[in-house]
């Protein structure tokens, strides 16, 4: 197949693995963008879907934001940031933080309001403060979705930063970019499989983490 073809050829060009547009630098760049990024949103997303998931309130609104926020295009407002604000790192990270806010801060809400009230009430009943009934009581359960929130998050911001390299970044998506201009089809199928590789790293990253972060027992009743 072409594809295989394309694959061997770049992966076995030496000169892809060197100097300022080599895999090790193209992949640092696009780590970099995306760990930025999703930080960020982490930031914005995760204080934000625990305050309300604990005290119940602003559902509809984290509703409404979320689907507003999935409606917009990556691109189209990577274009408009581009326009209003230039050249730099800027216009990027504003289109994957919000790409990456709804799923963080939806499913920590529901990852909150799913937990099971007993332990919460009998928690209340013994006096404990409403910060550690949250951290000690709620987190732990609530951890495997909101995990899997984040996971969600990772995996689309490390597919959508090859957006950056339409506004003169780096990344990976600089090989998709150039290729195409460049009609190097080599260059495109091996930006295209670094993607693809780098979002299994991520789904098996986030598997370690489940395992090492989450309790046995909430494992097993997850």
């Amino acid at each position: 197949m072409n594809i295989l073809k394309f694959m061997n050829a770049f992966f076995s060009d030496s000169a892809h693995w060197t100097g300022y547009d080599g895999i090790p630098t193209r992949l640092g760049e696009h780590v970099g963008y995306s760990l930025l990024a999703l930080a960020i949103a982490a930031a914005i997303g995760l204080p934000v879907g625990l305050l309300t998931g604990h005290t119940g309130r602003g559902g509809n609104a984290l509703a409404f934001i979320a689907t507003a926020a999935r409606a917009l295009p990556s691109f189209g407002l990577l274009v408009l940031m581009f326009v209003i604000l230039g050249l730099g790192l800027l216009p990027v990270m504003i289109p994957l933080v919000v790409l990456a806010i709804p799923p963080i801060l939806v499913t920590t809400y529901e990852a909150m309001r799913s937990v099971d009230p007993s332990p919460v009430d009998a928690a209340r009943g013994m006096g404990m403060q409403e910060s550690r009934i949250l951290f000690q009581v709620e987190l732990p359960v609530a951890l495997p979705l909101i995990l899997s929130g984040l996971r969600s998050a990772s995996i689309q911001i490390v597919s959508t930063a090859t957006i950056a390299a339409y506004v003169s970044l780096g990344g990976l998506g600089r090989y998709i970019v150039d290729g195409l201009y460049q009609r190097n089809y080599e260059k495109v199928v091996g930006g295209a499989t670094l993607v693809a590789l780098m979002a299994l790293v991520t789904l098996g990253l986030f598997w370690a983490l489940n395992r090492f972060a989450v309790s046995a027992g909430v494992r097993r009743s997850s």
